[in-house]
C-alpha cells in the first residue's frame, strides 16, 4: 500500500493561552510502499496524531495525505473535495482502525459491535453480517463472550473485538493505535499474536507500538518520530541492530536497557 506525505503539519491550540498554537508534527515529507509499519517514538512526539490523519481520522493543519492512490487530505485549492465529510467517509469505509482503548459501544455487546458497523456502514444484509460475526468471533475464541458488554469483558478481549470489528468488511489496510497500551503483559501478547497472524494472511497494517519485539520482528519497516519530525525510517532489523540518528540510538537505548 503506496503511502505518501507531503509537508504535512500539525499544529493544537494551546491550553494556557488560545491564541497561540503548539506545533505536534513539523513538515513531514514521507513516501514508501507499506506492508506492515510500527511506528514508535518518545511520549508526545505525534505518533497518535500521525497515524489518525493517515486513517482520515483527523485532518492536519496543512499538507498533502495520499494512501493507496487516494487523496485523503490537501490544502490545496484544487483539491477541497477531499477534505469533504462525505469523502473521507468513503475512505474511512475501505481501512480499519483500531483503538487505544478498544473504542466499542459500551451499550452493545461484543457480537453486535461487530454485527450492526456491518449492516449500517457497509451495506451487508443482516444474515450477511451475522455470519461474519459469528465467523471472526470462532476464529479467535470470542464465541462464549459474546453476549456481553464491553464493561463485563477483559482488556484483551475488548482489543480483540476491536481487532475482529476492524477487519470485519475486510479493508485493504488496518491502522493501530498502540492496541496493547493499557494491557496487562498476558493480554498484550494475546493482542499482538492476533496482529500476526493477520499478517500472514497478507493483511497490510500499520502500528504504533512501545513493543519493541513486536516492532522489530513482527514488522517490515519502522518509522521513529521524535521531536515532531520524521528522524528515521527503515527496514525494521537494521534500524534496530544499527540506528542511524542520536535520537534513536538513545531512545532505544533506554526502552531496551534491561532486555536481552
Amino acid at each position: 500500500m503506496n503511502i505518501n506525505v507531503e509537508n504535512l503539519t500539525m499544529t493544537f491550540l494551546s491550553h494556557e493561552k488560545s491564541i497561540d498554537t503548539v506545533p505536534v508534527l513539523d513538515n513531514i515529507t514521507f513516501k514508501q510502499d507499506i506492508k506492515t509499519m510500527a511506528i514508535i517514538g518518545p511520549s508526545g512526539g505525534g505518533k497518535s496524531t500521525f497515524i489518525r490523519i493517515l486513517g482520515g481520522l483527523q485532518a492536519p493543519t496543512s499538507g498533502r495525505v495520499t494512501v493507496g492512490g487516494l487523496e485523503v487530505f490537501s490544502d490545496t485549492d484544487s483539491s477541497k473535495k477531499s477534505n469533504t465529510a462525505e469523502h473521507l467517509i468513503g475512505y474511512r469505509k475501505k481501512i480499519g482502525f483500531v483503538f487505544q482503548n478498544g473504542g466499542l459501544f459500551n451499550h452493545l455487546t461484543g457480537f453486535q459491535n461487530i454485527e450492526i458497523p456491518l449492516v449500517q456502514v457497509h451495506g451487508y444484509t443482516p444474515s450477511a453480517a451475522r455470519e461474519r460475526s459469528e465467523e471472526l468471533l470462532g476464529r479467535f475464541g470470542l464465541l462464549d463472550d459474546a453476549s456481553k458488554r464491553p464493561a463485563n469483558l477483559s482488556g484483551g478481549q475488548r482489543q480483540r473485538i476491536g481487532i475482529a470489528r476492524a477487519i470485519a468488511a475486510k479493508p485493504s489496510l488496518l491502522f493501530l493505535d498502540e492496541p496493547t497500551s493499557a494491557l496487562d503483559p498476558e493480554y498484550t501478547v494475546e493482542v499482538l499474536d492476533m496482529v500476526n497472524e493477520l499478517k500472514s494472511e497478507g493483511l497490510n497494517f500499520i502500528i504504533v507500538t512501545h513493543e519493541m519485539g513486536f516492532a522489530r520482528r513482527a514488522c517490515d519497516t519502522v518509522a521513529f518520530l521524535a521531536g515532531r519530525k520524521m528522524t528515521e525510517y527503515g527496514q525494521s532489523e537494521q534500524m534496530f541492530k544499527d540506528p542511524q540518528t542520536p535520537e534513536l540510538q538513545q531512545f532505544l537505548a533506554k526502552l531496551l536497557e534491561w532486555g536481552d
